[in-house]
């Protein structure tokens, strides 16, 4: 059985069990948040309609940082050169349950 989540502005495909990383939020590890359900398939059964009470639980495991990004910008014969780095963040949290 595995569900489709909303999380932030991203939809992940999860299974109980499943380590993931969303958009960072303000809550601390080892609390647990309720993603909300777009879609759920359990063995050959797609359930995508009536899921207002279908949830994901998830437990937060601690914040990480993304992969550095490198922007570089350069306009040719005017001495125009920059550079900027970014690394995006992150909330880390395993999947504890799927409930319809």
């Amino acid at each position: 059985m595995y569900a489709i989540v909303r999380a932030g502005s991203k939809q992940q495909k999860v299974a109980v069990g499943d380590v993931i990383e969303i958009d960072k939020t303000d809550v601390a590890a080892g609390d647990t948040i309720t993603l909300p359900v777009v879609m759920v398939v359990d063995g050959e059964k797609v359930t995508a309609t009536g899921l207002d009470k279908a949830s994901v639980t998830v437990e937060v495991t601690g914040a990480t940082k993304g992969p550095k990004i490198i922007i570089q910008k350069y306009k040719n014969k005017t001495g125009y050169k920059k550079r900027q780095g970014h690394r995006q963040k992150y909330t880390q949290v395993k999947v504890t349950d799927i409930s319809l």
